[in-house]
């Protein structure tokens, strides 16, 4: 994938606004986000990375345990936080997006699950996808890793990629070699006529799939999916294992 016009995000969607069923009972005191891992809630992992990829500006939509993760967003200086507030309801991975683009403007902009962490590679991944996203022909551009290989990941995958980096979605009796990591570059146009209210996120991008315009990027590095308390030891020490 050869980007015609390099654009390096200056905002950020974070969506931190789901209700951590799968990670209870810890999710029973606090949000999902604020579950700590190697020292540090999993929603600063993902604004770290933001900082350091240059975005100036987070929007993070709230719902369970809203006001902790108000007050412990407080506390960041970088990026800049803006609270997208859902606690009157839930809008899915799509609605709440779409309800915060007026605060993301018109550029592109990263978007990530403030659940998703990973170890970086040589190139932090981020950056990667910069250098390959193209405007003109991405309407989203997801990193997606290995279904073999990351932590704490068992299921049958997200989709499968052409040699052109296009994206296919796994049929429900398939299995293909690329999960989702919850980090991507997404364009404001992906929105267009999208619904009000709750919908999911994949949505969009099916329909961007069928239009040609829904291209992913291989990581390089190590996703960690933290769904359950039982995988938080195990995330923590390929953390450890990668730091020494």
């Amino acid at each position: 994938m050869g980007a015609s016009q390099k654009i390096t995000p200056r905002c950020a969607m974070v969506l931190a606004a789901g209700l951590g069923t799968r990670m209870r009972p810890l999710t029973d005191a606090m949000p999902k986000p604020l579950v700590r891992i190697a020292g540090k809630s999993l929603i600063d992992h993902g604004l770290d990375r933001l900082a350091d990829a240059g975005v100036e500006k987070a929007v993070v939509n709230v719902h369970h345990f809203a006001q902790q993760l108000i007050e412990h967003l407080a506390r960041r200086v970088r990026p800049r936080i803006a609270i997208s507030d859902e606690r009157g309801m839930l809008l899915g991975t799509g609605g709440g997006v779409k309800k915060a683009l007026p605060e993301l403007g018109e550029a592109p902009f990263f978007h990530i699950n403030s659940d998703t962490i990973w170890i970086d590679g040589v190139k932090p991944n981020l950056a990667r996808l910069v250098d390959a996203f193209d405007p003109g022909t991405t309407d989203a551009l997801l990193l997606l890793a290995p279904t073999d290989g990351s932590i704490g990941y068992a299921g049958p995958g997200d989709f499968a990629i052409s040699a052109d980096d296009r994206l296919a979605r796994r049929g429900a009796r398939n299995k293909v070699p690329f999960v989702y990591t919850g980090a991507a570059i997404l364009r404001p146009a992906l929105f267009t006529g999208a619904p009000n209210g709750d919908f999911p996120l994949t949505d969009l991008f099916d329909r961007a799939a069928d239009k040609g315009r829904l291209a992913g990027l291989q990581m390089d590095g190590l996703w960690m999916h933290v769904g359950t308390p039982a995988a938080i030891a195990e995330a923590e020490a390929a953390i450890r294992g990668r730091s020494r």
